[in-house]
């Protein structure tokens, strides 16, 4: 079956079984390995990718579903080659270990500060409570995000 979709900015056609996971495809067919594989049951938040615009976790949708969508992966923070202010937050924090969980930690702290860019620490918890770390604990991880809200804050 024949997808059509927009991934990362382009216009992509791929001829695929319409029940392979979007992960799957987004990884092996299009070779944006930014998504990790965690769980594989929609738990663990490694996998997540923004369609039309909203948080989901890939490796529970079929590519099927695509069909006329709007796929963004964490390829598609960076700018010209520099990392988004989420992921350079993350890094001087120390916000990330092995890398599994990154990614998808990434673009769920992107959708929370857009969502609720003056978010408290304990909402923005809340906000980024479906994506699992076994490694570095949250404290890192949420102080990281606080302080590049607070960056755009200050500059607008």
């Amino acid at each position: 079956m024949k997808i059509d979709f927009t991934l990362n900015g382009e216009q992509r056609e791929i001829d695929v079984t319409p029940m392979s996971r979007l992960l799957d495809v987004l990884r092996c067919d299009f070779e944006l390995t930014g998504s990790k594989e965690g769980c594989g049951e929609g738990e663990c938040g490694a996998c997540t990718v923004f369609v039309d615009g909203k948080a989901v976790n890939s490796c529970l949708i079929p590519v099927a579903q695509m069909q006329g969508r709007e796929v963004r992966t964490v390829e598609s923070l960076a700018s010209n080659e520099m990392l988004s202010d989420v992921q350079q937050a993350l890094i001087k924090f120390g916000g990330t270990q092995c890398g599994i969980c990154t990614p998808g930690i990434a673009m769920m702290a992107s959708a929370a500060l857009e969502a609720e860019p003056n978010a408290s620490r304990a909402r923005m918890r809340e906000l980024m409570a479906g994506n699992l770390c076994r490694c570095t604990g949250y404290q890192l991880i949420i102080d990281a995000v606080i302080s590049a809200a607070e960056a755009r804050r200050r500059h607008g």
